[in-house]
């Protein structure tokens, strides 16, 4: 069987190639035969070309003036009439302008603008080599991503004030096939007093995500989701009644990963009232469960302690902390969150080594029983307020952050920083981010030959390395201290896990300083102002000097 055949031309006077020719090499990739004409054809030698080679499938280019494009159409339409072709298909590539005229020219099946993703390309050009085949889309993280490389998923949050329009809006994004995962955000009533709601305020409700008093209101969420190209759905995880959550949306959503912190959503942050130790508890057994179900997990603390100003070691030391306790807990496929821009402060530079540090000390944990997908995303307090500001900083923050060659890439809103992102607003993201991708799949630079990353990476492995010595050392007579819930609440109690958004707390020190010097986060000596090494922060909280025996990385 002869493989399908393409011809292609750019029409009238347009000279301009590159579009029609990147869509014939896809083309090719797919297993067509392509034959381009070149660029400014005459009508007449195009469809004299199409009525010699019969092709399956005729590509029109044009990208100059829309109203000069109206007469070339109709032109083209007569002399296809005049010629009796038949048994062809069209599609057309241009400008959005021009691609809003070709629509109405009652020629082509597909029309593109060139503000499609790439895949929406590729899918028509598949589903036109093998016309009785019906994509299906991937149902499972996994194999999502396997079936995306080398691009990224985008994930991105979708909770406005109402259901209706929650409802309406993931449709919109289902149809646009923008968005590979939605993550439902329900309102901070729902997350706490979901199944409470006799305790639930009166008031408040819709503030912070959609207002989801039901399993079925979530569940029609889902059912909106179910078109376009079928994207992955999760959901925040609740404060109160972590299980309870996590089952309500296996079953309601078939939720693509959880994500659960491991000290939060409890009397340290008072998004629950919570003990931090019953918390912990807790927020385990809720990663446990979910491994047990075999579903993906997300241990989001790492920049829980960024948003706080917490120096960059402790969030490099977090960061491994929340991965061994996830391989503890039996989770095989970890998804690793890599917060850019936290604090604001950060250099691009100083920030790559942090995360850097993080990924190597992640990734050193990874078996044949446990991996790690890497999830970048930029940071919401960096945002600016004015919208076009933000819209570069979204992009300059996603084509730095791909550097870490991410899986999923957590799309943020550019207009998160003033209210939340609707449909349009996240369909606009998701092509700004996928604009910045396509730029650093070209190839970026190799950050870890930068000798200022490769330097600061490494003193910050040690220095997180330090971090978890000293919790071992809390707990000497215990089996594995890094996953027994009183060591680790201890560790926050004696200041060895701090942050200075902490100050007051009944439960941490919230007395260390720190400050941004020279691109990085780091702790200061109150009394000098000086940086203080990690060193002897961490022997102050003892009254005495740990005794640091090699760094080495735990392992189970």
């Amino acid at each position: 069987m002869s493989s399908p055949r393409i011809l292609g031309a750019c029409l009238g006077k347009c000279v301009h190639a590159a579009g029609i020719l990147n869509f014939l090499r896809l083309a090719e990739n797919l297993g067509y035969e392509t034959e381009f004409m070149g660029p400014a054809v005459p009508i007449e030698r195009f469809v004299s070309r199409i009525y010699e080679t019969k092709p399956q499938l005729a590509v029109v280019s044009y990208r100059l003036t829309p109203e000069v494009a109206r007469e070339l159409f109709r032109d083209l339409k007569q002399e296809l009439q005049k010629k009796k072709i038949s048994g062809v298909r069209f599609a057309f590539g241009g400008t959005p302008p021009v691609a809003e005229i070709a629509q109405t020219a009652d020629i082509f099946e597909a029309v593109f603008s060139g503000e499609e993703p790439r895949e929406t390309v590729v899918n028509y050009l598949k589903k036109k080599s093998h016309p009785a085949k019906v994509k299906q889309f991937a149902k499972s993280l996994v194999e999502r991503i396997n079936e995306q490389q080398p691009f990224s998923l985008l994930r991105h949050h979708l909770g406005l004030n109402t259901l209706e329009k929650t409802i309406e809006a993931a449709r919109q994004i289902a149809l646009s096939q923008e968005l590979d995962v939605l993550s439902i955000a329900p309102d901070q009533n729902a997350q706490e007093y979901f199944f409470r709601p006799r305790d639930m305020p009166t008031t408040g409700h819709g503030a912070g995500g959609v207002p989801v008093r039901t399993p079925e209101e979530l569940r029609a969420i889902y059912q909106a989701t179910r078109c376009g190209n079928f994207p992955l759905v999760r959901c925040y995880a609740g404060t109160n009644d972590l299980i309870q959550w996590a089952k309500m949306s296996v079953e309601t959503l078939n939720i693509a990963w959880g994500a659960i912190p491991l000290f939060w959503y409890s009397e340290l942050d008072k998004r629950s009232e919570r003990p931090l130790l019953e918390a912990i508890k807790e927020n385990q057994a809720t990663i446990k469960w979910y491994a047990q179900k075999k579903i993906p997990v997300e241990v989001n603390d790492s920049h829980q302690w960024s948003l706080r100003d917490a120096h960059d070691a402790v969030a490099v030391a977090v960061s491994f902390l929340a991965a061994y306790n996830a391989r503890a807990l039996g989770v095989r496929h970890y998804v690793s969150q890599y917060m850019l821009n936290t604090p604001p402060e950060m250099s691009p530079a100083m920030d790559l080594a942090k995360m850097l540090a993080k990924m190597e000390m992640i990734e050193a944990l990874h078996n044949e029983h446990f991996t790690s997908f890497r999830q970048i995303r930029t940071g919401l307090r960096s945002m600016a307020s004015e919208l076009d500001a933000a819209k570069g900083q979204l992009a300059a923050s996603i084509t730095i952050g791909m550097a870490l060659k991410p899986h999923i890439v957590h799309v943020v809103g550019y207009c998160e920083a003033n209210y939340a992102a609707g449909a349009s607003e996240i369909l606009e993201s998701c092509r700004i981010t996928r604009g910045a991708i396509r730029l650093a799949i070209k190839g970026l630079p190799d950050v870890v030959d930068c000798s200022a990353v490769y330097r600061r990476k490494e003193q910050l492995m040690e220095e997180a390395n330090l971090i978890i010595k000293a919790i071992q050392e809390l707990g000497r007579e215990v089996e594995d201290p890094l996953i027994d819930p009183i060591v680790l609440e201890k560790a926050v109690r004696t200041g060895i896990l701090d942050a200075p958004h902490l100050c007051g707390s009944k439960v941490a020190k919230g007395d260390v300083v720190t400050a941004p010097v020279e691109g990085c986060y780091v702790a200061i000596d109150p009394t000098t102002g000086k940086v203080l090494p990690e060193k002897e922060r961490l022997a102050q909280k003892k009254g005495d000097r740990f005794i640091f025996s090699s760094l080495v990385f735990p392992v189970l």
